[in-house]
């Protein structure tokens, strides 16, 4: 009998090719002249998924980009996993930054770089390629369906309405994602949650057009400074955010939780070596992996106004205008935290402005129970193909349909990661480690096997 890895080692350069061919699609979901793109992409989802063994595979129109759903379903008596993942990625620029085409995928020291090769086409293709695994070695023990989205990078505005429209559908034992990282090969963990987001776009307005700046200056407001002290206004000095009611809801991570976090590998030196920075910056108190873990942050997305083309125009402008996100831990809720924020910037514009501050979107954070099932069956997994039990660790970034999820259907998110957090994930030259393709793929049949087991 052919095993998973006889099977995977045979075919591992079909496999590769496969995944080029959708890296190749500018499936972007945040722009519009990309939509026919993203319906190519969706449409390649789905014949992949046909030729991997699904039985049923659907394209669902909604308001915004398509969703695949596939399943194959062996014994209604078996469990079901259902697998997330989206296909769209995020806009390339600045293009002048990539060593090679974001849309034409290069493979370089080990490593394939191309947009969306980690995040998430290379990370919800493992699924796809583990599934033909099993179905080709007739090791099939759960059943499994797919639901792979074209709007995450814009915040899945429409999938929830699609969720709870089709639980039926959608009905499972639990929700398989891989759109999250891990430590290393080396030091294999499992992210045990992933923060909330909410996202705002502040835009200020002084004079009611561009001025000089020499007759105008000094005389009027400059909407860049006003944005500027707006923005500065944010952290103190112990960079904790300033902003009233921000953390009245934050759960506080425990000391036993802290304890376990400081067990995962860390070298600081390379960490800021890798970002090409001298000294780190984050709220006072906490380290670096808290930082990004267990506490809520404002990040600056974006700001710009003004004359910003070649040589120099001494204007004083009009408008200014910045993109302005927080993460989110367990207890906040993004549709409160977004109205703070949102009320705060109108109401510290002085006099001399106009403020327009509005949503873009938002989402929920979500925790995994470590003494779950799922949580149990991936970290077995994982510790059968990496030789060592894999590390709990908080993820940094968003997922925020696993809430919705939950809520809709009733059941638990699971989180398997093979990306690492120096992928460049939105960033130019994002890169997925061949090795860590292939290591997801061969490690993604062993949850439904251990899963099925546990049931």
């Amino acid at each position: 009998m052919q095993t998973w890895k006889d099977y995977q080692e045979k075919n591992k350069d079909r496999f590769l090719e496969e995944l080029l061919e959708l890296l190749r699609i500018p499936s972007i979901s945040a722009k519009t002249e990309n939509k026919q793109d993203l319906i190519k992409c969706a449409e390649a989802v789905k014949q992949r998924l046909l030729d991997a063994g699904a039985d049923k595979v659907e394209l669902y129109s909604t308001d915004g980009h398509p969703v695949v759903v596939g399943e194959k379903m062996i014994d209604s008596s078996k469990p079901t996993v259902l697998v997330y993942g989206h296909y769209d990625v995020q806009p390339p620029e600045p293009l002048e930054l990539w060593h090679s085409g974001p849309f034409e995928p290069v493979i370089k020291d080990g490593k394939i770089f191309a947009r969306g090769s980690c995040d998430d086409k290379g990370q919800f293709y493992m699924h796809i390629k583990a599934f033909e695994t099993m179905m080709q070695t007739n090791t099939m023990q759960t059943n499994v369906k797919f639901i792979i989205e074209g709007e995450e990078e814009v915040g899945s505005p429409n999938l929830g309405k699609f969720v709870a429209n089709n639980k039926d559908l959608l009905k499972a034992d639990v929700i398989l994602i891989s759109d999250t990282a891990m430590i290393s090969l080396e030091n294999p963990s499992i992210d045990i949650g992933v923060r909330g987001l909410s996202y705002i776009e502040v835009e200020v307005t002084g004079p009611n057009r561009d001025l000089h700046s020499g007759v105008y200056g000094g005389a009027v407001a400059n909407p860049i400074t006003i944005l500027a002290k707006m923005i500065a206004a944010c952290h103190d000095e112990n960079n904790h955010v300033t902003i009233p009611g921000f953390y009245d809801d934050v759960a506080i991570a425990t000391d036993e939780e802290r304890k376990l976090m400081s067990a995962a590998p860390y070298d600081e030196e390379e960490y800021k070596k890798d970002l090409g920075v001298k000294e780190l910056w984050g709220e006072k108190g906490f380290t670096t992996n808290e930082r990004t873990g267990i506490r809520p942050t404002i990040e600056l997305n974006g700001i710009w106004g003004g004359y910003q083309g070649e040589g120099a125009k001494t204007v004083l402008p009009s408008k200014a205008t910045a993109k302005i996100s927080a993460r989110l831990i367990p207890n906040q809720s993004s549709k409160k935290i977004t109205e703070i924020l949102l009320n705060y910037f109108r109401s510290i514009a002085p006099v001399g402005v106009t403020v327009n501050a509005f949503e873009h979107h938002g989402g929920e954070p979500y925790m995994t129970p470590i003494d779950s099932k799922a949580y149990q069956a991936a970290a077995k997994a994982m510790e059968t193909t990496f030789g060592k039990k894999p590390i709990p660790v908080r993820g940094g970034g968003s997922i925020p349909i696993c809430a919705l999820f939950e809520k809709e259907l009733g059941i638990k998110v699971v989180f398997l990661g093979f990306g690492l957090d120096s992928d460049n994930l939105h960033s130019p030259n994002e890169k997925f480690d061949l090795a860590n393709f292939y290591k997801g793929i061969e490690t993604i049949p062993y949850f439904h096997k251990y899963f099925a087991e546990m049931k």
